[in-house]
């Protein structure tokens, strides 16, 4: 047992204002993958195109897999007029939204049959945007707790995860059962969409930018630099290289650093692989649930409100898990359930469109998902150095998102050149997807222990202090 305070201790962290804010951005977060993600799906497929295109729209979410290229700029640019007015992290994460929401508005102009190609400029812009903004979130809830408020960290996870989710199903949600309606296209959707991402940028202007030493820090870091340089002739030139050393090159060297070389290669694979099988499904699930015979309301009752409610209430209780005996468990055990909630699609596939079957694995899959993205998210975070926040999330998310991005833009060709369509035994590889991070999270628990064992036993030292 790694944390010792009580449970009544843990559930009073959510009272704290702080974590709604997070709750909030976790909405942000999560809502541009309607926009991309299971809308788009469903407008091409009702425009008739393949199941092999739709997989290959889904290459837009590379953005979320390469951030990590950019996200040094987010701990170091102020944006000019933003920055002064919101502070450094809500700067970022306001422009973002804007982008997104205006993004969303073209694609209401879209003839998606006519423009194909800039339908998936708009997509990619959002993308974008989305992926530099979740940077700057991911970096805020980092920031906002101080490190002797380590304890906290779980519940901040629990509540940006639902916060995703509340974004992505239960708004996602709304879409689907619009497009029901008589008179309602897909284009019409797009503006409410648009008005929806305006409304979360309200929030923004409204949270609190959290208190940080960074600035210090990096300070100390450029003058370190800067008489490393002082061999060089131009003050100016001298300063500038200092300067990128310092965003550039610094925190990736801190991470190796803090980690050792081997490590840090070790934790980065296991990242890596962890939900790729998981991804496989994601991309083509509402391919699938349109194809078996559900309709566009039931896609909205059951993926979107059902896995919503249900993913928010075990990220709960996950987070209880993961607080009381430790991420590396909770890890353990998500990715054994993620590989049971596969198998349930491969039995809808062969047994129909039968209802009671789509409600259970719904269930299961929103367990998997819930436990999984708290025993992730607090994973990822307490790795991170405070200092270059933005950028280490950054690096080791978008090695999560490269599995269910790339990768998994190639499921519909899997699923049509590789299987013939046989969509049983599609899920079924992907439950096998699951196994090889499995496999490597045994081998290298003892290091993961030790990491979170220090994390909490740094954040206590910081309470006596």
């Amino acid at each position: 047992m790694l944390i010792s305070s009580s449970l009544r201790d843990y559930v009073s962290y959510y009272r704290d204002k702080r974590l709604l804010t997070v709750f909030a951005f976790g909405v942000s977060q999560g809502f541009p993958w309607v926009l991309i993600g299971s809308v788009m799906s469903a407008w091409l497929k009702d425009e008739g195109l393949s199941r092999s295109m739709i997989g290959l729209f889904g290459i837009v979410f590379s953005a979320y897999t390469i951030n990590f290229l950019w996200s040094p700029l987010l701990d170091r640019v102020r944006l000019p007029l933003l920055t002064q007015w919101l502070g450094q992290r809500r700067s970022w994460i306001a422009a973002g939204q804007l982008i997104v929401a205006l993004s969303a508005l073209a694609l209401s102009q879209v003839d998606l049959k006519a423009d194909l190609y800039q339908a998936a400029l708009l997509c990619f812009i959002i993308a974008l945007s989305a992926a530099t903004h979740d940077i700057a979130i991911d970096a805020y809830r980092i920031d906002i707790l101080p490190p002797e408020e380590s304890e906290k960290s779980t519940a901040a996870a629990a509540m940006a995860t639902s916060g995703w989710w509340s974004g992505y199903a239960l708004l996602g949600a709304i879409p689907f059962f619009a497009a029901d309606l008589p008179g309602i296209n897909w284009p019409e959707i797009y503006a409410l969409l648009a008005l929806i991402m305006l409304m979360l940028f309200g929030i923004t202007l409204a949270a609190r930018e959290p208190v940080s030493h960074r600035e210090h820090t990096q300070q100390q870091l450029q003058a370190q630099y800067q008489s490393r340089l002082a061999g060089l002739e131009h003050s100016r030139l001298q300063r500038m290289l200092a300067w990128l050393a310092v965003t550039l090159v610094e925190p990736f060297r801190s991470f190796f650093n803090r980690n050792g070389v081997k490590a840090a290669l070790a934790l980065l694979a296991f990242i890596f692989l962890f939900k790729i099988g998981e991804a496989f499904l994601a991309r083509m699930s509402i391919v699938f649930y349109k194809e078996i015979g559900f309709s566009n309301s039931q896609i909205a009752q059951y993926s979107k409100l059902g896995t919503g409610l249900i993913t928010i209430i075990f990220a709960f209780l996950g987070s209880i898990f993961n607080h009381k005996y430790g991420i590396v468990k909770g890890l353990f055990i998500s990715g054994v359930a993620m590989a049971a909630s596969n198998l349930m699609f491969s039995w809808i596939a062969v047994a129909g469109p039968k209802e009671h079957l789509y409600a259970l694995a719904i269930v299961i899959d929103g367990f998997t998902q819930a436990w999984s993205l708290v025993a992730m998210v607090a994973f990822i975070s307490m790795l991170c150095d405070r200092a270059f926040s933005a950028t280490h999330y950054a690096l080791l998310a978008s090695l999560g998102s490269l599995g269910r991005t790339v990768l998994s833009s190639y499921s519909g060709v899997v699923i049509d050149d590789w299987l013939g369509g046989n969509w049983a035994v599609f899920f079924a590889l992907t439950a096998l997807m699951v196994l090889p991070s499995l496999i490597f999270l045994y081998a290298i628990r003892h290091k993961l222990y030790e990491i979170e064992q220090n994390y909490h036993n740094q954040g206590k030292s910081q309470q006596e202090k």
